[in-house]
């Protein structure tokens, strides 16, 4: 898909909300006559804007109904609902931030099928077919992806690549051939960061996901995540060489290792923006936009800034993109939550939190014009034209592995001679853990 620019907000309160105008005005709610007085009790992580803004929306439906939505929130997420039983009862509503979660509470039969409760005809028409495909187990709908992030996004500056007649690339071999273009014209191609602090390594894991799955495809994805083929596959481990290609080349990025290491993701793009520019490229999720719109407030959406999707390396796999996302579950099949389901699903409902800003819906029947600029309009575009769509592999593998491979990035950023040793560690690491 050609595009100039593209942008999204992010969908965990770690990270800012793209820019947008603000208002306090919601869509009415599907009514119900027999909920008056009713309560659903919604679990989920939103804090801080997020879940203002979902306050904001949800009020609209209480309006309507005269039910109430009870808001409890976890910071739980591997734990995902059950972790609250204990204190506060199984929950009727669930926003849950990890895939494996659903799946496993769907397998465990703890959660309602959506077939019966929603009109699949508008869910079908309303969401793209790998999006259902994504939120369902054993063939039945049982999650609504909500709130999405987009992680296959490359930042650039449009102006930058225009001054210098650089054409956007759509495929890895175009864009390895644009890299060593510019290093031939005194330029650095890529800012790239592993996002210091605590997890510091995670962003470069990012870089695998949406590799392997573009070069791999699919299934050999899965069966990754999974654990059912080891980390020294050949495709995956061409991924990992892939990326050390690009890391490793001299010249082609700003700083080096030492940059990497220690510059955080909230100033990962910033060389893309500074006169001269520092480099050219940067690949990191959709919610970059709200770092480049907080560090540069003079530049304009599309013009200034903007992201191209990010290379195809197979072509049989074109179009596959790696997401995080927030999805609603339904866990008690009562008349209010069945409407307040209903409500969320519903593009009004997303509207209206697209205009108070930090959120992209996937569904069909939002009004582009209800984004606030170019970049967010494209960005919900991208994401629903995917043909695949898969979680980044490190937001639904066990915490164990996640810091094992954290670790083992930075590790290969100092010595990518390790490469075998690491892939087979970490082999070992996934079977300790499944």
């Amino acid at each position: 898909m050609a595009v100039t620019a593209f942008a999204v907000a992010c969908t965990s309160s770690s990270h800012p909300s793209a820019n947008g105008s603000r208002s306090t005005v919601v869509p009415s709610s599907p009514a119900s006559k027999d909920i008056k007085g009713a309560h659903v009790h919604v679990l989920g992580m939103w804090s801080g804007p997020e879940l203002d803004n979902f306050m904001t929306v949800k009020s609209a439906w209480e309006h309507d109904t005269g039910a109430t939505v009870d808001w409890e929130a976890t910071q739980d997420q591997a734990g995902g609902p059950d972790a609250s039983v204990p204190a506060s009862g199984q929950p009727d509503v669930a926003i849950v931030s990890n895939l494996e979660v659903m799946q496993q509470l769907a397998a465990d039969n703890k959660l309602v099928p959506l077939n019966d409760v929603l009109d699949m005809k508008q869910i079908d028409h309303d969401y793209p077919q790998a999006w259902r495909d994504l939120g369902s187990h054993d063939g039945k709908l049982f999650g609504i992806f909500y709130k999405v992030t987009d992680k296959a996004t490359v930042w650039y500056s449009p102006k930058a690549f225009a001054a210098d007649s650089y054409s956007v690339p759509t495929t890895w071999r175009d864009m390895m051939a644009l890299a060593d273009k510019m290093v031939t014209d005194g330029h650095v191609p890529f800012s790239v960061v592993a996002a210091n602090g605590p997890a510091n390594g995670w962003a470069l894991t990012d870089w695998i996901s949406e590799i392997v799955l573009n070069n791999c495809g699919p299934d050999v994805y899965d069966k990754w995540v999974a654990g059912q083929i080891p980390w020294t596959d050949a495709c995956v481990k061409q991924s990992f060489g892939l990326f050390l290609d690009v890391v490793q080349k001299k010249g082609y990025v700003l700083g080096g290792a030492q940059r990497i290491v220690s510059t955080g993701d909230d100033h990962g793009a910033d060389p893309l923006y500074s006169n001269p520019p520092g480099a050219y490229m940067y690949y990191l999720a959709s919610f970059t936009q709200g770092f480049v719109a907080a560090n540069f407030p003079t530049l304009a959406a599309g013009t200034d800034y903007g992201f191209f999707p990010f290379p195809s390396i197979n072509p049989q796999y074109s179009g596959s993109d790696v997401v995080g996302a927030d999805i609603v579950v339904m866990m008690k099949n009562t008349p209010a939550a069945k409407s307040f389901m209903q409500y969320l699903a519903g593009a009004k409902a997303q509207e209206a939190w697209i205009k108070l800003g930090g959120f992209t819906s996937v569904n069909r029947s939002v009004s582009p014009d209800a984004y606030p600029d170019p970049v967010a309009r494209a960005i919900a575009a991208d994401l629903t034209d995917a043909k695949v769509i898969r979680f980044s592999a490190g937001d639904v593998m066990p915490a164990d592995l996640q810091r094992a491979w954290w670790a083992a990035m930075l590790e290969l950023l100092g010595d990518p001679t390790k490469l075998d040793g690491v892939l087979t560690s970490l082999t070992s690491a996934a079977q300790s853990t499944s």
